[in-house]
């Protein structure tokens, strides 16, 4: 904070402050002290945003000499301790509390700056009198922590075992678990309260978070992958999802992948891709379309054409066929790719629809794959069913010099392809 600003609002507030006379008697929060305290208030809190946590602390302290409203007390010294003003702070409570219990907010922070100036066994002892007395979850969290910088971490354990029985708070059994885990190497103890919470009380986000932490540092695939999905139900974002499919897929698990996938629609190109590798055509032709509508990338919609023809249980079906070529006839408009000119060439080739047009599409695919084994068995097909055998024969000899013999319909056309010429040879 520069020091014009310091020095404006300090000689502001002690124009304000000067000659006001505490007329106060039971002010309640909401209702104002006096005229000008919004402006103190926000001074106090511009001070505070520029980390000026003297000048901070001295003006809400003023406000609550003069209001008489705790809060402004309660922020005055957490201002003292953003100060490290921590002597202050015990002093200013001591004289308020004269050795009371009664306020737990102002011993709370008496306490923490005890901590501060590292009297460990001064904060201990108000502490266990003060969680004694008010029985709360931060208490008790506070005692274990004092205890955990005594290096007694057993005792730290006690204190959070009786706290966490009472009403099952996880901000307890995180803590305790972290002392198990951390300070006395009972891994698999901290990791045992932790599921018996999350099977008993619901894995919540804390919990399951912490679980996908010690396992991860234990290496536990399984344990972490159960936690990743137990978180995933209670927060279903992006990131946790693609957790759960990298552990699926070091696994090796793609059934049990695509179920989660299939449920989720957390990452549908991943899931195409192992509907493809599954050859489930059935479920990867409709996926293909949406991705194609979702995206409007031009190879899912012929992915979507090529997989609708492969998923039909009857390929002569017309109206399969008419979806199919329609699909392709786009595609092939806007991409020139030998994958879907061939196919769209072949299907009209096999089924007689119109051979002539299929040859074209399977010439024109040749010209950007001309070694493609799979394209010049198309056209070897295309050669067969015009009756053109000795083409046919010619090309099919192609095909194999390339290797491409080895799939079985290539195989039938091989086969068919002989007769044809042969036969033709006898006559």
């Amino acid at each position: 904070m520069n020091n014009i600003l310091k020095t404006l609002i300090i000689a502001t507030v002690i124009t304000l402050f000067s000659g006001c006379v505490n007329t106060t008697s039971s002010i309640k929060p909401h209702e104002k002290a006096f005229e000008e305290e919004d402006v103190y208030v926000m001074f106090a809190l511009r001070a505070e945003q520029v980390r000026s946590y003297d000048n901070a602390a001295n003006i809400f302290y003023n406000l609550y000499e003069r209001s008489d409203k705790k809060e402004y007390l309660y922020r005055s010294l957490q201002n003292e301790l953003s100060a490290q003003n921590n002597q202050k702070v015990i002093d200013k409570v001591n004289k308020i509390t004269k050795g009371s219990l009664d306020d737990f907010a102002l011993i709370r922070l008496k306490i923490i700056a005890l901590i501060g100036l590292d009297k460990l066994e001064s904060a201990k002892d108000i502490a266990v009198s003060l969680v004694d007395k008010s029985n709360k979850v931060d208490d008790y969290l506070l005692v274990s922590e004092i205890y955990v910088k005594l290096k007694k971490y057993n005792t730290a354990v006690k204190y959070l075992e009786s706290a966490y029985v009472k009403d099952y708070n996880e901000k307890i059994l995180d803590k305790m678990a972290i002392v198990l885990y951390v300070n006395l190497d009972r891994k698999k103890d901290a990791i045992a309260q932790l599921e018996t919470h999350s099977r008993v009380h619901g894995c919540s986000s804390l919990i399951c978070t912490r679980l996908i932490g010690f396992y991860s540092n234990e290496n536990n695939i399984d344990g972490l992958l159960s936690a990743y999905l137990r978180l995933y139900q209670i927060n279903s974002n992006k990131e946790i999802a693609e957790k759960i499919v990298q552990i699926y897929a070091y696994k090796k698990d793609f059934i049990k992948m695509m179920d989660f996938l299939e449920e989720s629609n957390s990452n549908d190109e991943v899931l195409l891709q192992i509907y493809i590798n599954l050859k489930n055509y059935k479920k990867a032709y409709p996926l293909a379309y949406k991705l194609y509508k979702k995206t409007g990338e031009t190879n899912y919609l012929g992915q979507s054409a090529i997989f609708e023809y492969e998923a039909s249980d009857d390929n002569s079906d017309k109206e399969m066929q008419n979806s199919v070529i329609k699909k392709l006839k786009k595609v092939i408009t806007r991409i020139k790719e030998g994958l879907y000119l061939n196919y769209l060439g072949y299907i009209l080739i096999d089924h007689n629809l119109d051979v002539k047009k299929g040859m074209e599409y399977i010439q024109e695919s040749l010209r950007l794959e001309p070694k493609s084994s799979y394209y010049l068995d198309s056209l070897a097909w295309g050669y067969y069913k015009l009756g053109d055998c000795k083409n046919a024969k010619k090309t099919m000899d192609r095909v194999i010099k390339l290797g491409g013999g080895d799939n079985e319909e290539v195989k039938l056309h091989v086969k068919t392809i002989n007769k044809c010429s042969k036969t033709k040879k006898g006559k």
